[in-house]
């Protein structure tokens, strides 16, 4: 039962999407706990092989919901709160299913954290992408900068990351964040063909596969070194200079 995610299993698929379509579906704290619970679950049902990861309406994820973030759930404190979006990442990354994210139009900060640690990537033509966390006055968190240098490389990863500048499908594809290009009324029917493609195969292989890439490329990049990232935020919400820059942000924004 979740308030900010619809979960679905049929046999060997799965589906996760994010399901506040009026808001362009924002990553609150409660969105971050789901996530990761939704992850654990689909672990529990043995004979899910691809879960396929969507965002409902026309937006993939517009990202961290900063508002939200503001106000502590009960029992957590500033830290835990700031620690999970790596949960949450790191859930869906090592969850035993094959994931594919299908992506159409913004895909922003947090919510290209949430496709990075997807094991497959398409995208809709149009689809935006932007990091827009230094100019917010914070840090990139919740594990994204190892997987975005895993995954496009060191240089282009700082580029993308302190210019703050949006970059579309075609360039994402060009870098090797994504896997595929597709019209946009075709993402659905072909994340879904996808899947199924990959359903067939023989669990062993595919699930040893994933496991095998997982583990070469954390010794490259180290995503388990990304434990200090919320210190990093906790940090940034407490400095006058980066409170500063994320009004002037939020308020261009408006």
């Amino acid at each position: 039962m979740f308030e900010t995610l619809t979960v679905k299993a049929d046999g060997a698929l799965g589906e996760l999407c994010l399901n506040r379509p009026e808001k362009l579906n924002p990553l609150s704290a409660t969105a971050l706990e789901e996530i990761a619970a939704a992850a654990r679950h689909f672990d529990t049902l043995k004979d899910v092989k691809v879960v396929v990861v969507r965002g409902a309406g026309r937006a993939f994820s517009a990202g961290a919901d900063l508002e939200s973030f503001g106000r502590l759930p009960e029992g957590l404190s500033t830290r835990d709160v700031a620690e999970l979006g790596r949960e949450m990442a790191d859930a869906l990354e090592s969850m035993r299913a094959l994931s594919i994210a299908a992506i159409r139009g913004w895909c922003v900060g947090g919510g290209l954290v949430l496709a990075a640690a997807c094991d497959l990537r398409l995208a809709a033509e149009g689809t935006r992408f932007s990091i827009p966390e230094v100019d917010l006055g914070i840090p990139l968190a919740w594990g994204g900068i190892p997987r975005l240098v895993r995954e496009i490389g060191p240089a282009r990863t700082k580029e993308l990351v302190l210019t703050c500048r949006v970059f579309d499908a075609a360039e994402a594809h060009a870098i090797g964040f994504l896997n595929e290009i597709l019209p946009a009324d075709e993402l659905d029917s072909r994340a879904q063909a996808l899947a199924e493609t990959l359903a067939r195969k023989a669990s062993h292989a595919i699930f040893s596969t994933k496991r095998h890439v997982n583990a070469v490329t954390d010794q490259m990049v180290g995503t388990m070194r990304s434990w200090s990232d919320a210190d990093g935020l906790v940090t940034a919400f407490g400095d006058a200079e980066a409170a500063e820059a994320r009004r002037e942000y939020l308020s261009s924004r408006r």
